[in-house]
């Protein structure tokens, strides 16, 4: 086995294992985006006060993800909107419906229920090796 970086990514084949990994990284944030979008539209936002609002959360969305899922979100009808001008600029603001704060819940009840398990796990991962991987 060849060297590798301190992320363990280098040498024969590491550029596919870190598509792999760009992959799989992608699918579980996907996951998570709904949760957090819906969670921020309990206040009112247009696109962009939206992605500032993840991203100090920590949660960076790209314009190209996020304008799609509002659009998706909204078909579902868990979103109003409503064109507004504002700064001389005509803005779209968002804002949960009341079935987007019905799914909300549940969805907030589901995660509670995925992130309890995975942290049973995750420790259970600590106590058989003595650390995290």
């Amino acid at each position: 086995m060849g060297p590798t970086s301190k992320d363990g990514w280098n040498g024969a084949g590491g550029q596919a294992r870190n598509e792999l990994f760009d992959s799989l990284r992608l699918e579980l944030r996907r996951g998570c985006l709904v949760l957090a979008v819906l969670a921020q539209l309990r206040a009112e936002h247009y696109g962009y006060t939206l992605r500032k609002a993840l991203a100090e959360s920590g949660l960076e969305i790209e314009e190209s993800t996020l304008y799609p899922l509002l659009r998706r979100l909204e078909t579902q009808g868990l979103l109003n909107s409503e064109w507004r001008e504002e700064e001389k600029r005509n803005k779209r603001f968002y804002r949960l419906s009341g079935e987007g704060e019905r799914i909300l819940g549940l969805l907030l009840a589901e995660w509670t229920g995925i992130n309890q398990s995975l942290g049973r796990i995750v420790e259970g991962l600590k106590a058989n090796t003595g650390k995290e991987r």
